[in-house]
């Protein structure tokens, strides 16, 4: 019997156990560990409350965890109650699928002020994020501006334009929820580097901001090359375009607006104590398509700003780390250690791109361990029985349902999915 430990229970997780079940059915036993007693990683905590269709492919980790050759072992957080070392003695291979938890800076002056915050915060504090519960984004002010020009950008903007009544059939959490109701918020800037035609946006999320209730989306067709040049673009792409270029026609009658910036590059924040406006540089294309600078500078106010352009992985003791992810080869770190998703590849693709990334890896670790050839290692007993040594107590996928039908339970008709928000509430539920 092989054993085989899984890092991480978002996307990459999943898939990669879903892969190495396939490879070696009853021959393999697969123990996807998190360092929360709730699964699903960017699912539950990155998709967008208002996504639930997105939402809704945990349905398929569920049956990945409901299998009889794959078990869910949450609260642990590999590097300090268990170490890679010790998980590759347990286990035949170890595979991490942590994800890219961690923003990325601007790296400019005043980035530390009050009111400035990172997506994979803000984005945290809404979807219930334990990490990030505290955030209290300051929304009393009334300008924000989102830093980027991909979905995460479009999902904060979005966020923040909508109404109460918008997030009927979400799981957005209470304390984001109300807070968002009372915001003074009028104004959101959406604002990047390049111009329309270099943005990451794909079309049905740029197509929801023009039917949002309270809220209008506001270019300027300046800022759009000639209408021909649309022609070159990928068909998603030119989509996008069509639907932001669409967004000019857009009668200017409601209480809020979204307006796109382009060709716009941050140069510093200002503030008294806290973020005031955001000072950049109208930028222009060189020959290879880049952004640089023109010298014109202008001033955008900015009571918050919420910057989206990227993320980084965690860094764990002992795995060589560099440029915001693992150091691999198609996958393989090292002998026995492997990594997938984000942790391997850096932020980039959609949810679905990590399945033939997680298949990938699976196969070539099918390649190097045919099942039954080597001495069996203690995989979960022998975790278990170390992590109970130390006084860690893991959790298991029966305990994640008895979470997830309490948060259900807890919900109003109509009204939002009530999330716990809290490790200790998680516990509480479960009776630890």
């Amino acid at each position: 019997m092989r054993h085989f430990a899984v890092v991480g229970s978002g996307p990459a997780g999943f898939y990669t156990a879903e892969a190495l079940e396939k490879a070696y059915g009853d021959n393999a036993r697969v123990d996807i560990l998190d360092r929360y007693p709730v699964p699903y990683g960017l699912i539950r905590f990155g998709v967008a409350p208002d996504h639930q269709s997105l939402k809704a492919v945990s349905k398929r980790y569920d049956k990945v965890a409901e299998s009889a050759g794959v078990d869910f072992i949450g609260n642990v957080t590999v590097g300090s109650d268990v170490t890679v070392p010790e998980l590759l003695e347990l286990y035949d291979a170890v595979i991490l699928a942590t994800g890219a938890p961690h923003d990325r800076k601007l790296g400019i002056d005043g980035e530390d002020l009050a009111g400035v915050v990172g997506s994979a915060q803000f984005v945290g504090w809404y979807n219930g994020h334990p990490e990030f519960a505290d955030l209290d984004p300051f929304l009393g002010g009334g300008d924000a501006v989102v830093v980027g020009n991909g979905n995460v950008a479009l999902d904060c903007a979005r966020i923040l334009s909508k109404t109460r009544h918008e997030f009927e059939g979400s799981d957005i959490v209470g304390h984001a929820l109300g807070a968002l109701e009372s915001s003074s918020i009028k104004t959101v800037t959406i604002l990047g580097r390049r111009g329309p035609h270099q943005i990451a946006m794909t079309p049905k999320e740029l197509g929801e901001l023009g039917h949002l209730e309270a809220a209008v989306p506001v270019v300027d067709l300046g800022d759009f090359p000639p209408l021909e040049a649309d022609g070159a673009l990928e068909p998603g792409l030119r989509k996008s375009v069509s639907l932001l270029r669409g967004f000019a026609d857009l009668p200017k009658d409601k209480a809020k607006r979204m307006v796109f910036d382009f060709f716009a590059k941050p140069l510093r924040l200002e503030g008294d104590g806290k973020v005031e406006r955001l000072i950049v540089e109208r930028t222009e294309l060189d020959e290879k398509g880049a952004a640089r600078g023109t010298g014109e500078t202008y001033d955008v106010p900015a009571s918050l700003v919420i910057t989206a352009i990227g993320y980084s992985t965690s860094p764990i003791p002992g795995v060589p780390f560099e440029g915001g992810k693992f150091v691999n080869e198609n996958g393989r770190i090292s002998d026995g250690l492997y990594a997938v998703g984000w942790a391997r590849r850096g932020p980039s693709g959609t949810i679905g791109t990590n399945r033939p990334d997680g298949y990938e890896v699976a196969d070539q670790i099918a390649a190097a361990m045919p099942a039954g050839s080597s001495e069996e290692r203690p995989g979960a007993k022998g975790l278990k029985q170390l992590l109970g040594g130390r006084g860690v107590m893991p959790t298991d996928y029966d305990d994640w349902r008895k979470i997830e039908e309490t948060e259900v339970s807890r919900a109003r008709a109509g009204s939002p999915r009530e999330k716990f928000v809290r490790h200790r509430d998680w516990l509480q539920v479960i009776g630890r």
